[in-house]
């Protein structure tokens, strides 16, 4: 469904800062589900990775089980055996510069950030390095994620522009592009805003943002 918003909608949602919230939890979910493909696409010809990446899968288990850890939580039968944040945080810091250990800090940061724990998601974010388009994409439009959630609106701006920049695809670049454009109006950069919105539809017009979000009305409202 096509979603339009008035400007007084748009303040609304930054004073609750609920959407990107929301939007940083699923695209969490998201990586969850294909990140065990994308690291092992990338690193199977790794062996010195394998004993690293054993250790990834069995946070990565925990963090697709969480339901059934809030679950147990709330009969009072949870443990740190089942807690995903302490199993990533275990590999973390057993794994450091491996890409388990690298994977596992970009979990963990979801978790984190599901916690609402974003100034310790940014610190794990801030020292992820991995290779793959699509991930390496996602780590700094989460790190702008963070930031719009603390509020630091033009640090958010700023990645986002970054994100959409680095390794261009028509996945995370038109993504991050409307979330530069979203926090360029709220920081009432109407012309940075619109050019973010007209290179969504230029370069990217197949794109979800492109097709589904109304980009005519964003232009429209940031050409005044």
């Amino acid at each position: 469904m096509t979603e339009n918003f008035s400007l007084e909608d748009l303040k609304q949602k930054f004073n609750n800062s609920k959407s990107f919230r929301i939007s940083s939890i699923a695209l969490g979910a998201v990586v969850v589900f294909i990140l065990g493909f994308l690291s092992y696409r990338q690193f199977m010809w790794k062996p010195e990775n394998e004993k690293s990446k054993g250790s990834y899968y069995v946070a990565l288990n925990a963090v697709q089980n969480e339901k059934l850890n809030t679950a147990a939580a709330d009969t009072g039968k949870a443990s740190a055996q089942n807690d995903p944040i302490k199993k990533l945080q275990s590999s973390v810091k057993k794994y450091d510069g491996k890409i388990g250990g690298e994977v596992s800090k970009y979990l963990l940061a979801t978790q984190y950030m599901r916690k609402g724990k974003f100034k310790e998601a940014l610190t794990l974010l801030e020292n992820v390095s991995v290779e793959d388009t699509y991930v390496s994409a996602m780590v700094i439009g989460l790190q702008a994620d963070c930031h719009s959630e603390l509020k630091d609106f033009d640090r958010a701006y700023s990645l986002y522009q970054e994100a959409a920049l680095k390794n261009e695809n028509d996945f995370t670049s038109p993504m991050y592009l409307y979330k530069a454009g979203i926090h360029a109006e709220k920081l009432n950069k109407s012309k940075e805003a619109k050019s973010c919105y007209e290179k969504i539809a230029v370069q990217y017009p197949k794109s979800f943002f492109a097709k589904e979000k109304g980009l005519d009305a964003y232009i429209a409202r940031t050409s005044n």
